[in-house]
């Protein structure tokens, strides 16, 4: 769940840029990192919420006379010195006696933040042999930019909150953060073990089908998903390795990677967090699949965001991460030559019915003949990416590439014994997971 809210809405980001901003172009892929709070009670997400647009007030104050002074001619360290130890009252005082600014005047989406639930409206659904509308109810985003989301009097009154969710029986006197933090349960990945990260494409038989891919593999479709793959490595350097087929990709992060250290998670934890990797990773492939398509397919419109859902899993040792890698490469070769055989047999007039019954039960061997008899393909003469998927390491020069050999062997993991070897510790602390901050500077 977590995965595929953050990753959907990095595509939608991406796909929405050129609404908001029709002169710029996304120069760089933005990302999200996700968790998830378990509120327990209704009293625990009241006080959640009352936090997070709190912390939008605090920070937006600190933002706004931060800017100011900026533009008025302060250094990025004089601002800071400037406004170190400042309270409230004193930023407040501030932009008004020096900018002019009276603060609660600004717009409510700055300082408030913004509230979205679904609210019942009346829609016309279709019209009676008489011409006259037949209307329903339905649910609709609605945006809000109100002053306190939780109190009683704006939460009680809306009827699908309080339907879906329950009523606020008390008002918020102090909101206490470490309470609200108590409630984050994270899934810790085990150190000194090579982690996993494996994402898949959600509902892609569909998306693909709406987009029109061809069967049963589609080149630029898969060289997109490809170029995501080159683009994650290069932007997360702990990650050493990646494998590909179809609509998933398995990411491979070496065995001391402090990947955590660069989250700059507000829980200030030393433990490495399986959300905060997966997310991140997720969200910034979701965003360049948006950003790149076009590239692959410009005379094919993207009709929806894309999404993808990850995982995390750890492997002790180099022969069971080989053996893991192994086995999705022999996935590939299986799923691929029943595809083959399949969409050949539809082609040729089967319906799909008819073309899984005559599949049924047959062996690797019976599907070679079965395509190389009736439709004088030769299996192994299709193209390596088709039948091999796709891996993306990074050589010595730190150039990634791609390529589509056979990891199942052993010699190929000693011919290329660089890409899991251990890099010191202290080169990742160049790498960083670039996200979207509420840092004033």
């Amino acid at each position: 769940m977590l995965t595929l809210i953050v990753s959907f809405f990095s595509s939608v980001y991406a796909t929405k840029w050129k609404e908001f901003f029709p002169q710029k172009e996304l120069e760089y892929p933005p990302s999200f990192h996700a968790r998830v709070i378990s509120c327990a009670t209704l009293e625990v997400l009241q006080v959640y919420l009352a936090w997070r647009q709190n912390a939008c007030h605090s920070d937006n104050l600190c933002r706004t006379c931060f800017w100011m002074l900026i533009r008025s001619g302060k250094t990025i360290e004089e601002a800071k010195e400037a406004l170190k130890d400042c309270q409230k009252e004193e930023k407040n005082e501030l932009l008004f006696q020096r900018f002019g600014i009276n603060y609660k005047k600004l717009p409510e989406m700055f300082r408030q933040g913004s509230c979205i639930f679904k609210t019942e409206v009346e829609v016309v659904v279709k019209y009676d042999e008489h011409g006259n509308p037949i209307k329903r109810l339905r649910r609709k985003p609605n945006i809000v930019h109100t002053q306190n989301i939780v109190a009683k009097k704006f939460w009680n009154e809306q009827l699908v909150l309080v339907k879906e969710l329950g009523g606020f029986e008390d008002e918020i006197a102090k909101i206490k953060t470490e309470y609200v933090k108590s409630f984050l349960f994270e899934n810790k990945l085990l150190p000194s073990t090579y982690i996993v990260i494996r994402i898949d494409g959600c509902h892609f038989h569909r998306f693909s089908d709406i987009h029109g891919f061809e069967k049963p593999n589609d080149a630029q479709a898969l060289n997109l998903m490809n170029t995501c793959a080159v683009a994650v490595l290069k932007e997360f350097h702990d990650i050493v390795f990646a494998y590909g087929v179809s609509d998933e990709y398995s990411f491979v992060l070496r065995k001391n990677s402090q990947f955590n250290q660069r989250q700059a998670s507000v829980y200030k934890t030393d433990n490495i967090f399986s959300s905060q990797i997966v997310s991140a990773i997720v969200s910034f492939f979701s965003t360049m699949y948006a950003m790149k398509w076009k590239e692959f397919f410009p005379q094919k419109n993207l009709k929806y965001p894309p999404s993808f859902d990850g995982r995390a899993v750890c492997y002790p040792s180099e022969e069971i991460l080989q053996d893991y890698l192994a086995w999705r490469q022999v996935d590939c070769h299986i799923n691929n030559q029943y595809n083959t055989c399949f969409w050949m047999l539809v082609k040729s007039g089967k319906t799909k019915a008819e073309a899984q019954q005559c599949l049924k039960g047959t062996q690797t061997q019976e599907k070679y003949e079965l395509l190389s008899r009736q439709f004088g393909t030769d299996y192994s003469s299709l193209p390596v990416m088709f039948r091999q998927g796709s891996f993306v390491y990074r050589m010595k020069l730190q150039e990634v590439v791609v390529d589509h050999s056979n990891i199942i062997e052993r010699s190929f993991w000693k011919e290329y014994s660089s890409i899991l070897e251990e890099m010191p510790a202290h080169t990742s602390a160049a790498n960083e997971c670039t996200q979207t901050s509420v840092s004033a500077s």
